[in-house]
């Protein structure tokens, strides 16, 4: 009988595939009892059976059943066809990622080649409209279809996880997750083998977990948590579209998405793995990542680097050496409050420095008048001093290097 085609048991349990009015294809859970009202009791003996469920992502060549566990990746509606008819896609993508774009490509092609590879986590932000942010994450559903699902901040800090943890690419919409524990979330499953899902209702279980995702916000400079050393996150601002017809211009890349797929699907990747995540932190860097870790730093830490810039530019010196006391005076004398601990703090957990091992006599450089253009102020003083290093502050990077 045609119609138990749509029907199945997995492990004991039965399941309808569904098309729902969008397209997606579902797995339903049915009553055995249903079935047998449906179709009669030898209907039972007629629908297909396997052992278990299993996810097994692949765009080249699906399995639909792999060792008798019925693969949960959707495979996709069209057929792959040669040509070169997809420059609307390439105009877009050029926008999207500037210079990057050799990296953008190689991102999308491990997309579809290697989808279980790790890889980093794709941030687009602009406070400006128009930009293609949501465009592009539209663009990416039409090439992996239901593998790619897009959630807001509420789906992702849900405990309740079945719906997105199987997915290829999970696009956060418009994300503000400035929770450290957020942050900490998304970058653990970043690059996690396998996660805990909870279904509603029903019992929680591990499953193998390749997502891969991607944010875009119009916050450019606080969206997330992250630190200095912060490496896993991709971070391109994205500039507005010249061409401000994106309804039309996504209806012309649709057209295009079985040539582009066809295209990742030969194409080589011009980068070679250099981290877990594939790319390096030197590849992936851009100031709308530098401008993020600005943004995350607080109150006294931004008055602190702009400080000790200041002395160096002043100084002419290429080492300085303070202890913490010492600091905290100079902020002091700019109106700026801090306490001790959370001074050394910074000094030993986010910049990495250490002070000496015991109290030893050191030249202390303070610009007590920068108008004063006749040298700095030394003086000799004892104590747990740290060394700060000119080439860590003065640079082409606006980010604070760790020594």
């Amino acid at each position: 009988m045609k119609e138990l085609n749509n029907y199945m048991r997995v492990g004991t349990e039965f399941y309808k595939k569904t098309e729902t009015p969008e397209g997606k294809t579902i797995l339903q859970k049915w009553n055995r009892q249903t079935l047998i009202d449906d179709y009669g009791k030898e209907s039972i003996a007629k629908v297909k059976k396997y052992d278990s469920f299993c996810i097994i992502p692949s765009h080249n060549q699906f399995e639909q059943v792999v060792n008798n566990c019925y693969n949960q990746y959707q495979p996709l509606s069209y057929e792959l066809k040669e040509g070169n008819n997809y420059q609307n896609i390439i105009q877009f993508l050029k926008h999207i990622f500037g210079e990057q774009f050799e990296l953008g490509l190689d991102y999308l092609t491990i997309l579809w080649q290697k989808p279980t590879q790790i890889l980093p986590i794709l941030c687009l932000v602009s406070t400006e409209r128009n930009t293609g942010k949501t465009t592009f994450i539209n663009l990416l559903k039409l090439i992996f279809e239901s593998n790619m699902t897009i959630n807001t901040n509420d789906d992702f800090r849900s405990r309740f996880n079945a719906d997105w943890s199987g997915k290829l690419i999970i696009g956060v919409d418009e994300v503000l997750l400035d929770k450290k524990e957020d942050s900490e979330r998304i970058k653990n499953l970043s690059t996690a083998q396998s996660n805990k899902i909870e279904p509603k209702g029903r019992d929680k279980f591990e499953q193998s977990f390749f997502g891969k995702f991607i944010l875009y916000s119009n916050n450019e400079d606080s969206f997330i948590k992250i630190d200095n050393e912060e490496i896993r996150y991709w971070i391109r601002k994205i500039n507005p579209l010249e061409n401000r017809d994106v309804i039309n211009l996504l209806q012309k890349m649709k057209v295009e998405v079985p040539y582009f797929a066809n295209f990742l699907n030969s194409r080589n990747i011009s980068t070679i793995p250099s981290s877990r995540m594939w790319f390096n932190s030197e590849e992936l860097y851009t100031q709308a990542l530098g401008n993020l870790i600005n943004g995350n730093r607080s109150y006294v830490e931004k008055e602190l680097y702009e400080l000790l810039i200041d002395e160096f530019e002043n100084s002419g010196q290429d080492e300085l050496y303070y202890t913490a006391k010492n600091l905290l005076d100079m902020l002091k004398r700019n109106n700026v409050i801090a306490q001790s601990n959370y001074i050394i703090k910074l000094l030993k957990e986010k910049y990495k420095l250490k002070p000496t091992n015991s109290s030893y006599k050191y030249y202390r450089t303070e610009i007590l008048n920068p108008n004063d253009k006749t040298g700095a102020n030394y003086t000799i003083e004892k104590g747990r001093f740290y060394t700060f290093k000119k080439e860590n502050f003065i640079s082409g990077v606006e980010v604070l290097k760790t020594a």
